[in-house]
């Protein structure tokens, strides 16, 4: 039996909380090392530990772990992530040094363990070598490096089998790390496991949304029809795609909404896009598009974006969006930044927010990197808007931010990180960003950026409010330097 049953498991994965999903076997039949030839064997980063006690005597448990999806690794002194392991990735440089970079990694996947499951379920698994002394210790020079191999790799295994010589039996665990739990269903919205209109989104504090089915917002904000691609059409592949798509243009149709719940469905769409170059699509329309273009030969898998330390100078972060996971990411980084909270009475009333917060910035960007917001709670926006109106509200907060986005590049920044979907979207556009090079993932569904065509190179990283950890700032700062 799987568990816990799928209700909890559900109820935690949709409030963002990462678990582990296990279940016990009898383990008369299987030892370790016949259980590894079945998974392991032939594959690659899969390992089988085992436990001693004392240097001489066998522990309680042997671990086999297979199938990373992150890949943590320090070569000559530099760490560097891998956050897409399991479709390939690239590897990532870390600013922090390697051991304050694997502790901070070790802090973002804990979770809490069911009672009675094994300590080592879910974790990190791997090695550190000799020369990782030399972050603790000051050594001679070493001697050549005839390997070749990292000085330390450590893993996320997403399947792990516990052999429990006590109990005698196999623990089998996959722990469950939210990514961004979006899927489009005969044109309907899903967050996890539920449609839009019923997830926490329904309560918005500035965007409620109320409608799941996608083709008819489209369509209340569109002067043609707008069609639906299901996903049996999509499962067929690219060709039934753009047989679809061409009955729809005959039909007069001059949107659609595409079915995507998985990740080979955003594979087939980005196949059709190559070719159709469609006007606007979800960001995870890039994913399709990238291996799309790498299939056909029109482009090659890139270690990176250009030189991310080519682009120096302050780094600041904007928030205007007033999501809990926002709010709890500002108050996160109130412990390792300068932060500004806007008054959102002032910004409606058209006060001079923008003045303010520019001199406050000039007066500490010089220290670090700092941040900005106007995220006000669920119950101050709602007497805020209880006076001015939703719209002015939301219209407002975002163009005084995207004018605080555009007076802090003109004074030097050129790190912005920008929490908020309607608040990213103002700042670009009053920037004037006309592309972006798509760089390593900073969370599921927010990756650093690379602007193309402004006059000063520049780094962003642009996501919606629910998005991201609880130390997003910090982690979009770091991939950034």
């Amino acid at each position: 039996m799987i568990q816990p049953d799928f209700d909890s498991f559900a109820r935690a994965y949709e409030a963002g909380r990462p678990g582990a999903l296990y279940t016990r076997l009898v383990a008369d039949l299987e030892t370790p090392v016949s259980a590894f030839l079945k998974l392991g064997e032939g594959r690659e980063n899969a390992f089988l530990l085992e436990s001693v006690q004392g240097g001489e005597t066998r522990g309680r448990y042997s671990i086999i772990t297979r199938q990373p999806d992150l890949i943590w690794r320090c070569r000559n002194g530099a760490a560097e992530i891998n956050r897409a392991a399991m479709s390939g990735g690239v590897y990532a440089p870390v600013a922090d040094k390697p051991l304050d970079s694997l502790r901070n990694l070790v802090a973002e996947i804990r979770m809490e363990l069911p009672a009675g499951l094994p300590p080592m379920a879910v974790g990190l698994f791997g090695y550190l070598g000799y020369d990782m002394v030399r972050q603790i210790e000051r050594l001679p020079n070493p001697p050549p490096d005839t390997l070749g191999l990292p000085d330390a790799i450590m893993t996320r295994p997403t399947i792990t089998a516990i052999f429990d010589s006590v109990k005698d039996e196999i623990v089998l665990v996959t722990p469950a790390f939210p990514g961004t739990g979006r899927t489009v269903y005969q044109g309907h919205l899903f967050v996890g496991s539920v449609p839009l209109n019923e997830s926490p989104l329904k309560d918005h504090p500035l965007n409620p949304m109320h409608d799941a089915n996608l083709v008819r917002v489209l369509a209340r904000q569109s002067r043609s029809k707008v069609g639906l691609v299901d996903l049996a059409t999509v499962t067929e592949g690219a060709e039934a795609i753009r047989a679809r798509l061409v009955g729809l243009v005959a039909a007069e149709a001059g949107a659609a909404i595409v079915d995507a719940v998985a990740d080979s469905a955003l594979e087939g769409i980005g196949q059709v896009a190559l070719d159709a170059r469609p006007a606007v699509g979800a960001s995870g329309m890039g994913l399709g598009l990238a291996r799309s273009l790498v299939a056909s030969g029109r482009a090659g898998k890139a270690s990176t974006i250009a030189d991310p330390a080519a682009v120096g100078g302050p780094a600041a972060c904007l928030a205007g969006s007033c999501s809990e996971a926002t709010l709890a990411q500002i108050a996160q980084a109130e412990q390792s930044m300068s932060v500004l909270r806007l008054d959102p009475e002032a910004i409606v009333a058209g006060g001079s927010e923008v003045a303010r917060a520019l001199d406050w910035a000039r007066g500490h960007l010089a220290r670090g990197p700092v941040l900005i917001a106007s995220s006000a709670t669920p119950d101050q926006v709602a007497a805020l808007q209880s006076r001015h109106g939703r719209k002015a509200i939301g219209h407002a907060i975002e163009q005084t931010i995207a004018a605080i986005g555009a007076a802090l590049v003109e004074a030097g920044v050129r790190r912005l990180v920008v929490a908020g979907g309607e608040t990213s979207g103002a700042v670009v556009d009053r920037l004037g960003v006309p592309a972006f090079l798509v760089g390593p993932e900073i969370a599921p569904g927010v990756p650093v950026l690379r602007a193309v065509g402004t006059r000063d190179a520049m780094m962003m990283a642009l996501k919606s409010g629910n998005f991201g950890g609880p130390d997003f700032f910090n982690d979009a700062i770091r991939l950034m330097s």
